[in-house]
């Protein structure tokens, strides 16, 4: 069998961010979004799972997301939605369960978020590579404390269970 014919193409895990006042993704979301279409595009992955629930302003984050992908142009039937994940073990571990088994995946979130949701993908026994979108337009406050945030929680999650 040729190398193209088994390649099994990835399916990309969008993990979900704020979602403000009126359903509006926060710049966060959008730059994540905007992520995976373009991997999408690109052909990097043919499908993408949509993560998050309903954090402080309605609706969730995978139905803001999939809703911002509609609007770009990508297909319906590329887009799956995990509407209930409220953090990083739940975005991959419901995700998780919609995709075949030992389907590659493409995480993608924010370079600081990328080593916590990567050793998740790995203890749930996810092949996981991962894609950031450009911080360019980012808070700097935001991308400083979310770093900190993601420090330690880690650290948390590397020695739990």
């Amino acid at each position: 069998m040729s190398a193209s014919l088994s390649r099994v193409t990835p399916t990309a895990i969008v993990l979900g961010a704020a979602v403000w006042a009126g359903g509006v993704p926060s710049p966060t979301l959008t730059r994540r979004i905007e992520t995976a279409a373009r991997a999408y595009r690109a052909k990097q992955v043919d499908r993408i799972v949509v993560s998050g629930g309903v954090g402080r302003h309605p609706p969730s984050e995978a139905e803001v997301m999939a809703r911002a992908l509609r609007d770009i142009g990508i297909p319906d039937a590329a887009i799956i939605e995990e509407p209930t994940a409220t953090n990083t073990l739940d975005n991959l571990r419901l995700s998780h369960r919609l995709i075949p088994e030992g389907t590659p995946v493409v995480l993608i979130t924010d370079a600081y978020h990328q080593p916590r949701a990567r050793l998740v993908a790995r203890r749930l026994g996810m092949k996981a590579t991962s894609l950031s979108p450009p911080l360019k337009g980012a808070n700097l406050r935001q991308v400083v404390t979310g770093s900190l945030r993601e420090f330690l929680a880690f650290w948390w999650y590397l020695f739990r269970d």
